[in-house]
């Protein structure tokens, strides 16, 4: 039986990667709460020093560290930072991602924007886990967390680079995973569906008139919080998920379960939801 130490990460130092507002911002104050010591990373200052205040305020310890994930210079100093204050990182969060620039249909899009999209999904991972993970290879225990999307698990249109470099995400996982399990070392992914936050507004998106509509398009009836991302982060970064390592899970809401599936207003299903809403019934 596992006790309640199992999700706690007391004498453990983390670092969220843009962690100034939104998922990486409920990752860090989390892991706040349940023990860890967390270095707080983005390019925004004032932001990444407001979530560190706001975890100290709590009693919590945390620093600031604001840099540009997407410049080499940025990760070093991101390294200097958190051991010349802890000494160690024993959790990374790889959290920077965005699909802009560079979104739209691809035949328009330009080597800039692939160049741009390829530094701010992928190329930053693979860079701050460099710079970190021999020092976890070295005490033979850590733990990477990269934050991928559900978009690895299906098409996304218009958006066919930004799909290209966060499947990478998953497959980067997986391999290095594998490299260093034998150092005690494990690395994982979580795939977010669409969530509510500062750079995806959803709800603000969406019509009044269409937001009773919500519900029938996620099996659970609502749009990700940046919570519910920070309490997959939470299970993968404790002991509770020990023996898990390689791993992509979707926090999804039942979105990628369901396939094309939507939900009707009267609870049953459908995959063709004009031919639903017309009454037409199947033969």
């Amino acid at each position: 039986m596992l006790d309640r130490k199992a999700s706690s990460l007391d004498s453990k130092v983390a670092l969220v990667t843009g962690s100034g507002g939104g998922i990486g911002r409920s990752i860090a104050e989390t892991f706040a709460a349940n023990g860890a010591a967390v270095v707080v990373v983005d390019k925004r200052e004032a932001a990444a020093r407001e979530v560190a205040a706001a975890i100290e305020k709590r009693g919590g310890e945390a620093i600031a560290v604001p840099i540009d994930v997407t410049q080499a210079a940025g990760i070093e100093e991101m390294k200097r930072a958190a051991l010349e204050r802890f000494g160690r990182v024993d959790v990374l969060v790889n959290n920077v991602g965005h699909f802009m620039p560079g979104a739209g249909p691809f035949l328009r899009t330009t080597e800039a924007d692939w160049e741009g999209l390829y530094e701010i999904n992928l190329k930053h991972i693979l860079r701050a886990t460099h710079a970190l993970a021999p020092g976890m290879v070295e005490r033979r225990s850590g733990c990477i967390i990269n934050v991928s999307t559900i978009e690895t698990m299906r098409g996304i249109p218009g958006n066919a680079v930004y799909s290209t470099f966060k499947t990478g995400i998953t497959a980067f996982t997986r391999s290095f995973a594998l490299e260093v399990a034998r150092h005690g070392v494990r690395v994982n992914a979580i795939a977010p569906e669409t969530t509510d936050t500062d750079q995806v507004p959803v709800h603000r998106w969406i019509p009044d008139e269409h937001k009773a509509k919500i519900p029938l398009l996620i099996p659970l009836g609502r749009f990700g919080t940046p919570d519910d991302h920070a309490g997959v982060a939470l299970f993968l970064a404790s002991d509770l998920s020990a023996w898990v390592t390689g791993v992509t899970i979707p926090v999804d809401g039942g979105a990628i379960a369901a396939a094309g599936f939507y939900r009707l207003a009267d609870g049953s299903w459908t995959n063709a939801p004009i031919v639903a809403e017309a009454g037409i019934q199947p033969r």
